[in-house]
């Protein structure tokens, strides 16, 4: 088919939600493999990462952004402007929902903002296999009223149900251009900073309580061997004494299996050897420090 009668499009997708309700996971889905990190914990997610998502002659844009909530520590804050930041230029934006979640204050001041954005809407309510059916439509009449919505989607992330109609729509949804990356490109994400990101999953799915909240994983050297191997350092940062303690585990147990899976799943990813070399680093008032801030991606709020 020609050009003419089937043009190539291309636009931008803010995935917007509360922490939790699979934006991850859903943009993961759409690209077709993982390109940012998912956790059961909540606030996984901490920078602006761009997955690309291909359908027919469009090129989706998805800004996966950090979830949205009421912010305390400067860290929060720089979340959250990050995760509206994310929003500015889309073509659409997708709030998430999860399906499952009981209505609550936040939720609607987060559908009220969403409201007043001059975008394109849609609401994607997800984690639908495993909410109460008879609550699942009230929920979305009342979430379509309040927000004004184009279209409304259930979804299940991550069983894949409701994909493809969701990404359908996008594509139709995206603006008439040329594509902005190249076919095989799938994030705008470096190798460096995925590799920060693997390693960073790996404490959310390993620790308990605070620890993954209270930590930052920062590159040191990314060198590619004379045999196509990926040499990997990192710094995990930590406030305390204690808690470099708690990565570290007894006898260094901890930190081993954290790099091992970390570096298995790397190696996965992109598709060579990977040695990966971790260093907990006791650093007091890391979150408070700019240029840390720049390291991981997330821009500075006063």
């Amino acid at each position: 088919m020609s050009e003419d009668t089937n043009p190539t499009r291309c636009g931008l997708v803010a995935v917007l939600g509360a922490p939790n309700a699979g934006k991850s996971t859903l943009v993961n889905q759409l690209v077709g493999q993982k390109v940012a990190i998912t956790s059961p914990k909540a606030q996984t997610t901490r920078t602006r990462l761009l997955g690309i998502a291909l359908a027919g002659p469009a090129q989706i844009m998805l800004v996966d952004t950090p979830g949205i909530f009421d912010p305390d520590r400067r860290f929060d804050r720089a979340m959250v402007n990050a995760a509206w930041e994310g929003s500015d230029g889309a073509d659409v934006i997708a709030l998430v929902v999860d399906a499952k979640a009981k209505r609550s204050e936040r939720l609607e001041r987060l559908v009220e903002q969403v409201a007043m954005r001059p975008e394109r809407k849609i609401l994607v309510l997800n984690k639908v296999d495993i909410a109460a059916k008879d609550k699942l439509l009230v929920q979305a009449q009342h979430l379509h009223a309040a927000g004004g919505f184009d279209e409304v989607f259930f979804i299940s992330a991550l069983t894949g149900d409701g994909i493809e109609e969701l990404k359908a729509w996008l594509a139709a949804a995206m603006p008439e251009g040329q594509w902005h990356f190249p076919e095989d490109q799938v994030s705008d994400a470096s190798e460096r900073l995925l590799a920060t990101e693997i390693t960073r999953e790996q404490l959310f799915n390993q620790l308990h309580a605070e620890l993954p909240y209270a930590s930052a994983v920062v590159p040191e050297k990314y060198l590619t061997r004379k045999d196509g191997s990926i040499e990997i350092h990192q710094q995990i940062l930590v406030a305390r004494d204690t808690q470099r303690a708690i990565v570290l585990g007894k006898g260094g147990a901890r930190i081993r299996e954290i790099g091992e899976k970390a570096r298995a799943e790397l190696a996965r990813v992109l598709g060579v050897n990977v040695h990966l070399f971790l260093h907990v680093k006791v650093q007091e008032g890391w979150d408070e420090d700019r240029e840390i801030y720049e390291t991981i991606g997330l821009g500075w709020v006063k």
